[in-house]
């Protein structure tokens, strides 16, 4: 053995030092077996770096053989380089550069899971389960999730060119302009005066206080019927905010559980007493952008049936992962766990199953030829009980472009049919 594969190999051993009490496995090989694959990777890499056609860094040799370790795992498993981390860390807080997409690997190419409100990616039009197949004409077999993402992103106002590929459709390029993404993760309105609609486009820091905030502004200045609670398109983000956003809306029981292979570490989040909605009927909106944290708030709300879900089966995310800082070298994510919901659901792979499937749909008015009624006969009885209607000149106009948006129109039929039977009699 060389120096140089003698000291490899001496890493190459802390390194399992370090996670085999994470890593064990019921077929875990004898020692002396593992100590020979560690040689024949130190061997590899040696070879590598003397015979290649190109000279090659150690860092980037190391730093790929992790990362290829651990994505070989599952799709949300991996390493973080610095930069990676800066700006995992950058996503979380509510900003960060690139396109507004959040992406996923599958069979090789970059699917997209979602893409994010007011960004390249939405305003461009692509979709929940779009797959990505060339950047700027490289194919990405063959990438790994964080190459294809590096090269992505890049200095806002410059172009970079996807071709994407989507279920029964031909093959297309769309070009977008990189932008500084900056998430306003809730909005909300009210909808025909009596319905607040809070939409959430990704669970980072403070999004449980900004929904109460949106909520009691609102209710201040309209008595509701309702609410509709909008996680379409929406990837999830932070496990504490998807527990407090689901806390608002319950008064007591579990919310979620987070369960490892050892059920000793099985965590379990639970409500506190208060519903900040005063138990006001809610519908929840998913559709199949709709993963992770978006699911766990869905989820909640179906078992305690605080909520109605309505629209598309949600992507199916159900997993933990968990960054695990490695000083001045990034990080490393490893899912830890799975989601369960309430009843015991789990969501990996199977998704939220919404209670009503509502589909997206274009409605048009039918034209009728002519419009005849009672008050029309020249002898008609008047009403009784009318009143004179009062002009108002200063009122404005009600937006009524979002009744385009058919799964919401639905959710605030429902939610004003179910204020009926929950309203005190």
């Amino acid at each position: 053995m060389t120096k140089k594969q003698s000291i490899f190999y001496l890493m190459c051993c802390g390194l399992i030092a370090f996670c085999s009490n994470a890593a064990q496995a019921k077929t875990e090989p004898a020692p002396e077996d593992t100590y020979e694959l560690l040689n024949l990777f130190g061997e590899v890499m040696e070879r590598a770096k003397t015979t290649y056609v190109e000279e090659v860094p150690d860092k980037k040799l190391i730093e790929a053989a992790i990362n290829g370790m651990l994505v070989s795992l599952d799709p949300h498993s991996s390493y973080l380089d610095a930069q990676d981390f800066k700006y995992m860390n950058e996503q979380t807080k509510g900003k960060f550069g690139g396109l507004g997409i959040e992406v996923t690997m599958e069979q090789g190419v970059v699917k997209v899971v979602s893409p994010i409100d007011d960004t390249p990616a939405s305003r461009a039009g692509l979709k929940p389960g779009d797959y990505i197949t060339n950047i700027d004409g490289e194919n990405v077999v063959g990438m790994t999730l964080n190459d294809a993402v590096d090269k992505m992103r890049g200095k806002p106002g410059t172009k970079v060119k996807l071709s994407i590929r989507r279920l029964n459709e031909k093959p297309f390029d769309v070009t977008l302009k990189r932008e500084e993404i900056k998430i306003q993760s809730v909005k909300s309105d009210v909808k025909d005066d009596t319905v607040a609609y809070i939409r959430i486009t990704s669970f980072s820091e403070d999004v449980d206080a900004n929904v109460a905030k949106a909520l009691k502004k609102i209710q201040k200045d309209h008595k509701l019927k309702g609410i509709v609670l909008d996680v379409r398109n929406n990837p999830g983000g932070l496990l504490d905010q998807a527990v407090a956003v689901a806390d608002l809306f319950l008064d007591q029981g579990e919310i979620v559980s987070t369960r490892s292979r050892n059920p000793e570490d099985t965590v379990r989040y639970s409500a506190e007493t208060g519903d900040i909605a005063a138990g006001l009927p809610i519908v929840v909106l998913i559709n199949d952008g709709s993963a992770s944290a978006s699911e766990i708030v869905a989820g909640a709300l179906q078992d305690h049936k605080r909520a109605v879900i309505m629209g598309e089966k949600s992507f199916g995310k159900g997993s933990v992962q968990t960054v695990i800082p490695l000083g001045t070298h990034g990080a490393m994510r490893l899912t830890t766990a799975r989601y369960y919901t309430p009843s015991g659901r789990s969501i990996q792979a199977k998704g939220i199953e919404p209670d009503i499937t509502v589909l997206p749909a274009k409605v048009e008015e039918v034209e009728k030829l002519y419009n005849f009624s009672e008050a029309e006969y020249g002898n008609a009885l008047k009403n009784d009980k009318e009143t004179a209607k009062k002009e108002h000149k200063n009122e404005k106009p009600q937006d009524n472009d979002w009744k385009k948006d058919y799964q919401l129109l639905r959710a605030v039929d429902l939610t004003k049919a179910l204020s009926i039977y929950t309203s005190d009699k």
